[in-house]
């Protein structure tokens, strides 16, 4: 796949072109663009990118992070603290996302969205109100492994580190999630998997799939 160097900003513009020009499937009045990466290579904050341009071309947005819908410490560390397999398939609650999430913007829904549900520092409920995302709006969800639980995403972007990139842009304390990374890449592919690819190596100098 050929890939072009591009900034971070030229990105979120084009990016927000491409989704302006995405047709939201099953009916639905909203789009549901996935911004896939590891914490590494900071997926949120190109979310926030894309909708902040997507917001000046006109745009209702809802920016979510799947870091607010972990299950409680109780059910994330049943097998320890450090447990790739956990991290891989126990720790976030795809259950509530797609109850809180993505059904409220199917064909029909009520368009409420919650932004999040859990706060991993109190270990408590966060009790966010619902934002409301108007018709032809979208929602931005980011996070790790966003591919493997078949959420009906419009449009999806996966931004890639190398083996030896994640390794040295991930703290010292968290690499024991690396095997998890790992896994996902076997099963999931997510570089193939995505409409979009982006290299993200250095953060400095991205490069992008145009033709994604």
């Amino acid at each position: 796949m050929r890939l072009e160097p591009i900034t971070w900003e030229r990105l979120a513009e084009n990016l927000a072109e491409r989704v302006l020009r995405t047709t939201a499937a099953a009916g639905s009045p909203w789009l549901r663009v996935g911004v896939d990466g590891a914490p590494a290579s900071r997926p949120g904050e190109l979310a926030e990118l894309v909708g902040e341009a997507l917001r000046v071309r006109g745009r209702g947005v809802v920016v979510v992070g799947t870091g607010g819908f972990l299950r409680p410490a109780s059910l994330r560390y049943e097998y320890g603290r450090e447990d790739p397999d956990s991290y891989y398939s126990g720790w976030f609650d795809t259950g509530a996302l797609w109850r809180e999430v993505f059904g409220p913007l199917e064909a029909g829904g009520s368009g409420r969205v919650l932004p999040d549900l859990w706060d991993p520092s109190t270990d408590r409920a966060t009790r966010s109100p619902h934002v409301e995302l108007p018709p032809g709006g979208v929602l931005l969800l980011h996070g790790p492994f966003l591919l493997g639980h078949w959420f009906p995403f419009d449009l999806t972007t996966h931004l890639r580190l190398s083996p030896p990139a994640l390794e040295r842009r991930t703290d010292e304390g968290e690499r024991w999630t690396l095997p998890a990374y790992a896994r996902y890449e076997e099963e999931i592919a997510p570089g193939d998997a995505a409409d979009i690819l982006v290299r993200a190596d250095d953060p400095r100098h991205p490069a992008w799939s145009a033709a994604g």
